[in-house]
Parts: structure tokens; sequence; C-alpha cells
């Protein structure tokens, strides 16, 4: 199933300004939240589709893809996506708990979840990963070796003992006001309400052993090199059963033989001598997944540009492909034989042989134009 545009989602135009993004959401977060829809799986749908929207767009870098490739430029960015089951509540409710007034997601404790104890996020990890433009312009899954943190086999946490498993502490401060008491979060579990009970040889103070692993991905087509790649859920992972972090996937593309791209359009430069571009020729034009021929026509001048259509490589939100544009250059020979001279001098005062352009014949800025056009 296709998923909705995420600014319908909201239900807000796409110049809406953050304040307008984080009220939408709250909005709707409020009305599907699971809380006061039990046994709802719609609602349950929704409130992770809003949060899904929410995510995205209250990003500048997220929402700026977006607004240029659609989803397609955001893949992986939700990981999958929270209305696809990738993310859980939790997950919600640590990330967005400033949305709902409360460290833990409850709604200024309007619900049933824990204000103060929050779920342990793991830290990001980035990758470099580079594509050949066959691999581009076709999508592949790859297999990234990464060396990351993951919980030490055996590892057991207990609540801690300083909140209680609350995730925060509290004090009471005496005032000219009287008694104030103030929240913090705890200082001995950072949050989580859990410490290490048992920890394994070989793990750090948190449980946690580095191991490598093998991540599968799917690399769309049509991505661009310095673009990233957000795969939920990839990264490091958290103590005491947290969420892990991200994978950060940027793209580095293998530079072509023969190919320069521009965006979905190639560009090839093609060399002949005299002879083929005076009488025409067949040639084989390198393009992503094999040669084209190609007929070079009877008097083609040297430094015009031919269009190959639809040779080119796809957009990433997948909107058609570009073409290759091969430019043409006549090859002026370095040395002559005295022979190949005489056959010269013989030629070089026929009339055909006298430059004689037509408004056909576009110079320099004329092409350039054709171009970018």
């Amino acid at each position: 199933m296709a998923k909705r545009d995420y600014y319908e989602v909201l239900g807000i135009s796409k110049g809406a300004d953050t304040s307008e993004i984080k009220k939408a959401y709250r909005k709707l977060a409020i009305k599907f939240h699971p809380d006061k829809n039990p046994d709802n799986p719609d609602a349950e749908v929704k409130f992770k589709e809003a949060a899904e929207a929410y995510e995205i767009l209250s990003n500048p870098e997220k929402k700026q893809r977006y607004d240029q490739f659609g989803h397609a430029g955001i893949d992986g960015s939700a990981g999958g996506g929270f209305g696809g089951g990738g993310m859980d509540m939790d997950d919600i409710f640590s990330q967005f708990g400033d949305i709902f007034g409360g460290g833990g997601g409850g709604f200024g404790g309007g619900f049933g979840r824990s204000q103060g104890r929050r779920t342990v996020k793991g830290t990001n990890l980035r990758v470099r990963l580079n594509l050949t433009l066959e691999e581009i312009a076709n999508g592949v899954e790859k297999k990234i070796k990464v060396n990351k943190l993951v919980q030490a086999e055996g590892v057991e946490y207990k609540t801690c003992n300083t909140c209680k498993g609350q995730g925060q502490v509290t004090r009471v401060v005496n005032s000219f006001l009287g008694q104030m008491q103030t929240a913090s979060t705890c200082p001995t579990c950072n949050g989580s309400g859990q410490s290490i009970d048992k920890k394994p040889a070989g793990s750090d103070q948190n449980g946690m052993v580095r191991k490598e692993v093998v991540i599968p991905i799917e690399i769309p087509a049509g991505v661009e090199d310095g673009m990233q790649l957000n795969v939920r859920g990839k990264g490091n992972d958290a103590p005491g059963n947290g969420v892990a972090g991200d994978l950060l996937v940027v793209i580095s593309e293998v530079e072509h033989e023969s190919l320069k791209r521009e965006g979905q359009n190639l560009h090839y430069d093609l060399y002949l001598n005299f002879a083929d571009t005076a009488m025409g020729t067949s040639v084989e034009i390198p393009a992503v997944g094999g040669n084209v021929k190609f007929k070079i026509a009877p008097g083609t001048q040297s430094g015009k540009t031919l269009r190959l259509k639809g040779k080119g490589l796809p957009s990433v939100n997948s909107y058609g492909k570009g073409d290759i544009l091969v430019h043409v250059n006549v090859w002026t020979p370095q040395a002559l034989t005295k022979e190949e001279k005489k056959a010269l001098e013989v030629l070089k005062n026929s009339e055909n042989f006298a430059p004689n352009p037509t408004s056909k014949d576009k110079g320099f800025f004329d092409r350039v134009k054709d171009v970018f056009s």
C-alpha cells in the first residue's frame, strides 16, 4: 500500500512552519493515542503514521529531501515507516516526548505511560557506500559489514536503586515561597530506570560488546553522490533493551571510465575521423547495461550534440529517465605521411571543402543552451 503524502497526513500545507507542524501532530497524537483507543488497530496505525510524518517534516534536512524527491528521497529515514511497524510505541514516546508534555509520552499525566522513565537510544553509525553507474541505474541490494555495539550475551539488568525504576529523582528545596519539589533525570541510569546487574566478561560498563555484523540494505535506483540514506535501527544497540541507533549510509558514486553524470543525464565524448563524419557511419555508444548502436548522419559537424532519449539514469522519485548526450568531436590528424598530404592538397581546394555554415549549424553558445535546455 502506497504511503500517503506527509502534509496530507498532518492536514497542513507545504508552507507550514515548525510550530504549525508541531501543533498539527500533537492534535492527531492526542486523538489517536493508543491509551484513548484501546483495542483499536486502526487508531494505532494512524498514530504511527502521524509520528512518521512529524519525524520527517520537523527535521529541516529530511523535509528538504522529501519536498524535492518525495518518499523515495527519504527512503529508510523513517525506518520502513512507523505505520508499517518499523517503530514501536516506546520509540515514538522516547523521540517525541516533548510533544506530549513529558519525557515518557504521557500527556501531562493524562495517560498511563511514565513521564520520568525514558527509553535509551543507541548512537548512530555512518558508513560510505561506493556504487557504480550500473548499480545506481538499476537499484541494488548491498550487504554491508558494520562493527557495532551489541548487548553481550548473558547481560542482566535490574531496577535502578537510585530512582527505583522511575528514571528521575526528585528533591525538595526550601525557598521564601515555601517548599518546592523539582524533578531531574536520574544520574545513575540516565533516565532508563535500569542499572546493570550481571556484566559478562569482555563487555563494557553497560554490558555492551563490539561485534561485526552484516546488514543488507536496499538502495533505490537513481541515488546521487553525497545522498544519505537513513536505515532505522541498524546502528549501535542501546543498553537495557533500549532503541537501537540508526545506520546512516552516504552514497559515493564511482566514476565511470567514459560516461560523465549530470543529474539524470549522461555525457559521452565521441571522437571520429573526418571521413566518417563526412560520409556518415555507425558507431557503438557505451550506455548503462551495454553498448547502443547509433548512426552518424553524413555531414555531421564537430561540436554537434546528439541525444539518445531515455538511455540515462532514472530519477530517485521514479519519474522517467534521463538521456545520453553524445558530443561529436572530429579528430584532426597530428602527423601525416607524404601520400596523405598529397591527397589532402588535392581535396582542400574543392568547393565542398570550403566552410559554409547555415542557420542550422549552431555556434558554441547555442550548443551550450541546447545541452542545458
